[in-house]
This record gives C-alpha cells, sequence and structure tokens, in this order.
C-alpha cells in the first residue's frame, strides 16, 4: 500500500432519539386506526361482518401501540467514571472469521478497530481457508499497525471448517478474555461502537450485548436500500421492544458481546449442533444468543453502531433470507425445549408464533375466505393501514445519523416503505414458509466461493492468483473440495 494513497473516510453513525418521532409515529398509528375504521364502516359488509372486522382491528391497533411503548423504554446504557474504570478493566476480545472476503472490506473493518474511542485489548482474525485471497498485503499491514497501537492480535489461517470452527480457533488462543466481541469480516465499526457495546455490563445479569447493524453500501442500488430500510427498523422496533425486557432474540453477527463464559463454556455444543442427526452450519449467532439467554439478561444497546455489506443482488439476498428462516425455525425448537417458562425470553417466543399464524390467519379470511364464502371484497380503503404503519415504525430509520449520508437521502429511502412491505408481504412470506417447511436441510447452502460484494476503491489490494484447480465448496460439510483441471 503507498502512503499516497487517498485515505477512507472514518464511517460514524449515532442514534438520534427525537420526540418528533415519537409523535410521528402516534399520530401515524392513529390514521391507521381511521382508515381501518372507515373502512369497516365504508363498506356494504353486514354487521356480523362489520363487528368481527372492528374487533380485529382493534386488537392490532392495541398491539401496534403496545410495541411502539416497548421499543420507546430500551435506552442506551450510561455510565458513571466509576462504571468506566470497572469496564477498562476487562479484557475485550474480537473474533474475526474471514473466508473469501473482499481484502478492501477486511482492512476496512481492521482499521476501524484501531479507531475505537475504547481500544480493544486483542484482535484475532482466522483466514478459514479462503480460496480467492492469503490477505498477504492485509496480514502484512495489520501485524504491524496492532501492536503500534497498542492492540494484541494473532493471525491464523486454518482448513476450511466454516464460521463456528474459525471462531473456536480464536477463542482457544484467547484464553484471558472477559468479554468476546463477534463480528463478520466486513464488519466496520462506528468509532465508539466497543465502548457502547460494553455499557450494559456493568449490570452483572446481563450476558450479551447486541449492537444495531446498518449497511455499508446502502445507496448501490434500490435493493440495498430496501434491505437497510427494512432491516434497521427491524432492530429499532421489535428488537428493542425485546430488549427493553431483557430479553433479545438474536444479536446479529456483525456485532456482538457476550461474556467469555457465555462461548467457551458451550464451545463443544456450539460446534457439534445436529438438528435431525445433520449439522447445522448457520445460525450461530441466534445460537450463541440462547447460550446467554439460559444464563441471564440478552439486550442491545443502540448506540453501537455496525456498518456491514449488504447483498447487492437479488439471489444473494434470497439465499440469506432462506437460512435466516431455516435457522429460526430450528431455535425456535431449542428455545421451546432448552428455556424456562421463567424468562420473558421464553413468552416473547411464544407470543411471536402466535401472532404470526393469527396474522396469516386473518390474512386468508379477509382476502380469501369472506370473498368466496359470503362475497365480502375488502374496501380498497384498508390497503392504506400496512402502508401508515410501516411509514410510522420506518421513522425510527430516521433516527439513525450517519456521517456519509445526508438526511434528505434517508427520507427517500424511507419513502420506499411501501415497495418493502409489499416485498415483505409477497417473496418474503413465501421464503419465510419455505424456510420453515424445509428447515431439515441444514447445509450451509448460501455461502459464495468469493465475495459477494467488494469495495470500490478500496485501493491496491488485489486478490492472489488462481490455483491450477477447480475449487469447489460442499454445502453439508462446508469442506473447500479440489479437483484438478483437466490439460487440454
Amino acid at each position: 500500500m503507498t502512503g499516497s494513497r487517498r485515505r477512507v473516510p472514518v464511517l460514524t453513525a449515532r442514534q438520534h432519539r427525537s420526540g418528533t418521532v415519537l409523535t410521528g409515529i402516534v399520530v401515524l398509528g392513529l390514521a391507521a386506526a381511521w382508515a381501518a375504521h372507515h373502512a369497516v364502516a365504508a363498506s356494504d359488509w353486514d354487521s356480523h361482518a362489520s363487528s368481527r372486522l372492528t374487533m380485529v382491528w382493534l386488537a392490532l391497533f392495541f398491539v401496534f401501540m403496545a410495541q411502539t411503548l416497548m421499543y420507546h423504554f430500551e435506552r442506551p446504557r450510561r455510565l458513571t467514571p466509576r462504571l468506566v474504570r470497572q469496564l477498562d478493566e476487562l479484557h475485550v476480545s474480537i473474533l474475526v472469521p474471514a473466508y473469501n472476503e473482499d481484502p478492501g472490506y477486511l482492512k476496512l473493518g481492521l482499521e476501524s478497530f484501531l479507531r475505537q474511542t475504547r481500544l480493544p485489548d486483542s484482535v484475532h482474525i482466522v483466514d478459514d481457508g479462503s480460496t480467492s485471497s492469503d490477505y498477504a498485503d492485509v496480514r502484512a499491514w495489520w501485524e504491524t499497525a496492532a501492536p503500534a497501537a497498542g492492540v494484541a492480535t494473532t493471525w491464523q489461517r486454518v482448513p476450511n471448517g466454516g464460521k463456528r470452527h474459525a471462531q473456536a480457533h480464536a477463542v482457544r488462543v484467547s484464553p484471558e478474555a472477559d468479554i468476546y466481541i463477534t463480528c463478520d469480516s466486513d464488519s466496520c465499526f462506528a468509532p465508539n461502537a466497543v465502548a457502547e457495546a460494553l455499557a450494559p455490563f456493568t449490570r452483572p445479569r446481563v450476558q450479551s450485548v447486541a449492537g444495531i447493524v446498518i449497511a455499508t453500501n446502502n445507496r448501490v442500488n434500490l435493493l440495498a436500500r430496501v434491505t437497510d430500510l427494512w432491516f434497521t427498523t427491524t432492530q429499532l422496533v421489535d428488537r428493542s421492544g425485546q430488549s427493553a425486557v431483557g430479553a433479545v432474540m438474536v444479536n446479529s453477527g456483525p456485532l456482538a458481546a457476550y461474556r467469555a463464559g457465555v462461548i467457551r463454556d458451550n464451545l463443544g455444543s456450539y460446534l457439534n449442533e445436529t438438528f435431525m442427526g445433520r449439522p447445522v452450519m448457520f445460525s450461530d449467532d441466534s445460537l450463541l444468543t440462547l447460550y446467554a439467554q439460559q444464563r441471564g439478561l440478552t439486550v442491545q444497546q443502540p448506540s453501537a453502531v455496525v456498518f456491514t455489506a449488504m447483498p447487492e443482488k437479488w439471489s444473494h439476498f434470497s439465499r440469506m433470507y432462506l437460512r435466516w428462516m431455516r435457522g429460526s425455525t430450528i431455535r425456535s425448537v431449542w428455545r421451546m425445549r432448552y428455556l424456562s417458562p421463567a424468562r420473558p425470553a421464553f413468552w416473547l417466543h411464544v407470543l411471536r408464533w402466535f401472532q404470526m399464524f393469527l396474522v396469516q390467519m386473518v390474512t386468508v379470511w379477509l382476502l380469501v375466505v369472506e370473498p368466496v364464502a359470503y362475497r365480502n371484497l375488502p374496501p380498497a380503503s384498508m390497503l392504506w393501514v400496512p402502508f401508515l404503519i410501516g411509514w410510522a415504525q420506518g421513522l425510527r430509520y430516521l433516527g439513525i445519523i450517519r456521517s456519509d449520508e445526508r438526511i434528505r437521502s434517508r427520507a427517500v429511502t424511507w419513502l420506499l416503505m411501501p415497495l418493502a412491505i409489499v416485498l415483505a408481504w409477497t417473496a418474503l412470506r413465501w421464503l419465510r414458509w419455505y424456510g420453515i417447511a424445509t428447515c431439515a436441510r441444514t447445509g450451509w447452502g448460501t455461502r459464495q466461493n468469493g465475495a459477494e460484494v467488494s469495495l470500490a476503491g478500496a485501493g491496491s489490494l488485489k486478490a492472489a492468483a488462481p490455483a491450477p484447480v477447480a475449487k469447489l465448496l460442499d454445502p453439508y460439510s462446508e469442506q473447500t473440495l479440489e479437483i484438478a483441471s483437466p490439460r487440454r
């Protein structure tokens, strides 16, 4: 790397809490309730059908308002000087598994570790048998820069065994850690991400902390914009509500912190999880969260922000989402089996499944049963309801202020909420049910033999020349298979 290369601007982001956003949510929620009432009143349905719909809309409205109150109860943990000193005594280790990552994204993430207001004590990178690059330039730079900043580090290259095994290699060389922070190889931490992720650990019952994940490449195309809107809103609505009662269901992989015992004490079962006799190769973050739930509270720190690369092609996104749905189904079975009913997480999990089936039944009833059996077509004004609710919840998206994007650009993304809702109710709904039905297919099934996205203008880092063999990834064992290429 040359010293004259233009430096990549530091990515920063923060959550802005505003009474205006809360007011907007309430106003749009009331508008949704009015639209639902108007739809029922304006229709020519009989009194019995109108009565049934009125009860449904009232129930959904109260659920919406309760959810709004829950996620507004979430507050970032604030620290006194004494608590800061207490956290400074903890040894914090970051685990970085890398497989065929774009070198530019990998270096961007490693640079972000060295810009932290609270530096990690150690960073452990594991190259999981990458076939696209050996990261020689990145490794040479890192092994000089990290010690110079006072950060201990290791860099291992191991045979391909999957993300969990790569993390295990990092855990084994860091027995001194009190807190493990897991991330992806394309994670870029905001400058205060480590300090903010540590803050909730001042409460002894807290076992894990989730950060807020936003897209580095959110303006590349329409899919990336909608994905960033949908994913960020989900975190600041669903997961914030769970965090208010200490029952976050899933810590996203790009930034999550755990007490070291949560990972060390469960390493054997983590590496050897099976479902219906088959090894599970995905959903590692939700399994670690389940281990944490068994020990205490799992929370989210909305002021701990990480940037990550989102899929830019539908084929990549759909495979990622299908993997999530299969993993979610398997994890639901484990929660029912291993979580105590005394924990809020157990009942939130039950409520989520009940709500999902109820919404599905109501949708089928309104769009199929009523028109076919009773010849009652739903009024067109009813279509406004999900969009108004979506825009109301999407106002949370505008509460994330980022250094690389103006608020008007984020407002344009917010206006795309109807597209995100249509996507959620069509393609994603089908993928959800297909994932539930095929949850026994536990091979990785979505990972590409190469980076899905690349960081444009990342510098002169180049992938190593391809070896004279064909390299394929077995979707079940996750082993890299090498087959000699025939000569002409």
